[in-house]
């Protein structure tokens, strides 16, 4: 598989997006990124360039420090490493039309727009931690939603991941012990979400009908009750989870009331 180093003086996203895009149009294929990231001096750069030549990879760049990109083309020659420089012909244009030189700061994109990407990684964390995936990097997360299907755990991820939090949420599967990690995280970070069993019954019945299939049993009262009372079980085990009701409640009131008491228990621990 080809492989390509990304060389950048701050995150590497600016890199990854514009190589993302390329590849978008080879269908079918597929490369190798290696990101070397905040890479503000000479030897970081002769360092990734070594590398880059050891592996017969190129290298797309996007420094901002005129003086960087000039050593990395003439160690790139030196090397026999192809370099890409996504940066400096913008930076060199911009310059002559504003009449005005770049500050050449490393990192201001990032730093300017700090909250967008925590947003980005947020949202990327709450789909890669949907119902139970991956377990073992539940102590990554700042909570974690517990509970039945139905109990709004995807909506109130997304609406969490949204607002910047790093949300995964587990799924409590009858007679099915959640992974063990769960145990292991700090309790103040776990949240278990329950419902009424009528109402959660109704709701499910809805979604099967929506979607024309399913368990026979999935939506019955008696089964719906076996599950609610199996999450309490599991929810008992740990006395310190707070216990939140989500029936009639729409996402905004779910989440202000999980954040109020996360809240409260921060300001806790802090008094200690």
């Amino acid at each position: 598989m080809p492989k390509i180093f990304i060389v950048s003086d701050g995150t590497g996203r600016t890199a990854t997006q514009a190589l993302n895009a390329a590849i978008t149009q080879f269908p079918g294929h597929n490369l190798e990124t290696i990101i070397r990231n905040d890479v503000r001096s000479k030897e970081q750069i002769e360092e990734a360039v070594k590398e880059a030549s050891e592996t017969k990879a190129f290298i797309v760049h996007t420094l901002v420090s005129n003086s960087l990109r000039d050593f990395i083309i003439t160690t790139g020659r030196t090397y026999n490493v192809e370099t890409i420089d996504l940066m400096g012909p913008l930076l060199a244009r911009l310059s002559e039309k504003l009449m005005h030189s770049p500050t050449e700061k490393p990192g201001l994109f990032s730093e300017i727009n700090k909250e967008y990407f925590k947003r980005i990684d947020s949202m990327q964390f709450a789909f890669h931690h949907d119902d139970g995936q991956h377990p073992e990097e539940l102590h990554k997360a700042e909570i974690v939603l517990l509970g039945v299907s139905r109990t709004f755990k995807t909506p109130l991820s997304i609406y969490f991941a949204f607002k910047g939090w790093m949300v995964a949420n587990v799924p409590i599967v009858l007679n099915q012990p959640p992974p063990n990690e769960i145990f292991q995280i700090p309790p103040e970070r776990v949240f278990c979400l329950t419902a009424y069993a009528y109402n959660l019954s109704t709701l499910r019945q809805v979604r099967l009908e929506h979607l024309g299939s399913g368990a026979a049993n999935y939506a019955t009262l008696q089964h719906v009750n076996m599950e609610l009372n199996y999450a309490r079980f599991i929810f008992s085990k740990q006395p310190l989870w707070p216990v939140i009701t989500v029936t009639n409640k729409p996402i905004e009131e779910i989440a202000s009331e999980i954040l109020a008491i996360k809240k409260a228990k921060i300001a806790s621990l802090e008094t200690d």
